[in-house]
């Protein structure tokens, strides 16, 4: 078994230990806030990191950078868990990392399991790398936000049927989590327009460099998500309408990338 697998291996597993710990001391010891210890930060700490040593070697290659599809999914999911994770040190989020780390264990097993190729050449400019980076940072910030959106609507609908359930003790209030899911929109938002901005400049061809469904998406998801914080900072947009904005602007975003990377590397097999 290849070196790279048995770290794989490892790193998922270690990835599924801490979110089953984290289980556990939720719903067997009923802790809530204080359930994510240090001794499952540890375990974050090792998961992640080894999952960042496996993207190093597969998307650094000798010929520049392999962004397949199933390496990129595994590059967002890791830095999701990442972003979640500090995240969590600074606010009532920690416990999220349930959801998380067996999506990034997950996106790890397709990547090894299903090898994708789509070199992008080590020479680009540090322009359309800065563009890489920005995506990358924009898409995983909006993720993280539209997971808050739908356990938003989660505790809503409890509310609303007067069925709180126990789970409702682990979840943030309602009002700390629209306001971190605020907060995280506009931090994304922010990073999406530069990733735009970033990306038209080196956009020449949008039909022959197969951009259209992207750039069109892409837009579409940026003022969308333009239109939700408009709302919110001068018509105090809260509840539903906060949610299903937010989560039409996320699923925009995710036709944008993986939409237009499906069918490309995977259904048409072009790179």
């Amino acid at each position: 078994m290849e070196t790279n697998t048995i770290v794989s291996v490892a790193v998922i597993l270690l990835y599924l230990l801490s979110a089953s710990w984290l289980v556990y001391r939720i719903f067997h010891q009923r802790l809530t806030t204080e359930a994510f210890n240090h001794s499952i930060a540890a375990l974050a700490g090792l998961a992640l990191s080894g999952h960042g040593l496996i993207l190093y070697r597969e998307i650094l290659v000798q010929t520049g950078f392999n962004l397949g599809f199933y390496h990129a999914f595994s590059l967002i999911s890791w830095v999701i868990a990442l972003l979640a994770v500090l995240t969590g040190l600074f606010s009532a989020m920690s416990n999220l990392v349930i959801i998380f780390f067996p999506i990034a264990a997950l996106a790890l097993l397709l990547e090894i399991a299903l090898p994708s190729t789509n070199i992008i050449p080590s020479g680009i400019a540090a322009g359309l790398k800065m563009h890489i980076l920005l995506s990358v940072t924009a898409y995983s910030l909006l993720a993280i936000g539209a997971l808050q959106a739908l356990i938003l609507a989660f505790e809503e609908t409890r509310l609303r049927k007067k069925q709180p359930g126990k789970i409702m003790n682990i979840l943030p209030p309602m009002q700390t989590l629209e306001e971190l899911l605020v907060q995280i929109l506009t931090i994304g938002f922010f990073l999406l327009s530069l990733s735009l901005a970033t990306g038209l400049m080196f956009m020449y061809d949008m039909l022959g460099q197969h951009l259209s469904h992207k750039v069109v998406f892409s837009i579409l998801a940026w003022l969308i998500f333009a239109v939700v914080l408009w709302g919110r900072w001068s018509r105090g947009w809260r509840g539903r309408k906060l949610i299903h904005w937010t989560l039409g602007g996320f699923v925009s975003l995710v036709l944008a990338y993986f939409g237009s990377k499906l069918v490309l590397e995977l259904i048409l097999q072009q790179t």
